[in-house]
């Protein structure tokens, strides 16, 4: 996810970008928002990083983000389907899964 966040910051470098977790790690949501929101954003784009749809996706994201915009109501949140959700994933990732190495 890491690195992910470094090619966005490489590609577009003046797009803010912040890493979040919902559980174990820090900064969580709550944080990386708190710190997009002091530097100015109006509008979040939340992408969660899944390769499916499963019970952080379908039920403790929507209602962190319905938690969060109730305390920034200024902002606009967005939060795409789990990435491994995405036809173009599934597509790189069965690429991937049938490269074969040279002899």
């Amino acid at each position: 996810m890491e690195a992910v966040a470094d090619r966005i910051r490489a590609d577009q470098p003046g797009r803010p970008v912040v890493c979040a977790y919902l559980e174990l790690s820090e900064p969580t949501l709550a944080q990386g928002v708190k710190s997009l929101v002091a530097a100015g954003a109006s509008r979040i784009n939340v992408v969660p990083m899944f390769l499916g749809t499963g019970k952080h996706a379908r039920e403790d994201l929507p209602l962190l983000v319905q938690e969060l915009h109730t305390l920034h109501p200024n902002v606009a949140f967005h939060v795409q389907p789990a990435i491994g959700e995405d036809p173009r994933m599934t597509a790189l990732m069965a690429s991937i899964a049938c490269e074969m190495p040279a002899p």
